[in-house]
C-alpha cells in the first residue's frame, strides 16, 4: 500500500460542512480539504489563518487535514 503524503499549509478560508480552502507550502496552489475524522471527534478548532498538515488524496480531487500546527 503506498504511503500518504503529508503537505504543509495555511488556511485561507473556511467553507461551510467543515471544509476549508488551504494554500499549501511546496507548490503554493490552492486545494480543497475537510477535517479528519479523528480532529471532528476531538472538536479540534481550525481557524483562518492557522497552519495545518495535510494528506493529499492520491487522485488529486481533495485533501484531509491531519493536524493543527
Amino acid at each position: 500500500m503506498q504511503e500518504p503524503q503529508l503537505v504543509e499549509g495555511v488556511v485561507e478560508e473556511a467553507l461551510p460542512n467543515t471544509l476549508f480552502r488551504v494554500k499549501t507550502e511546496g507548490g503554493g496552489e490552492t486545494t480543497l480539504a475537510y477535517l479528519a475524522g479523528k480532529m471532528r471527534l476531538h472538536r479540534i478548532k481550525v481557524l483562518v489563518g492557522d497552519k495545518v498538515t495535510l494528506q493529499l488524496d492520491p487522485y488529486g480531487g481533495r485533501a484531509r487535514i491531519v493536524r493543527r500546527i
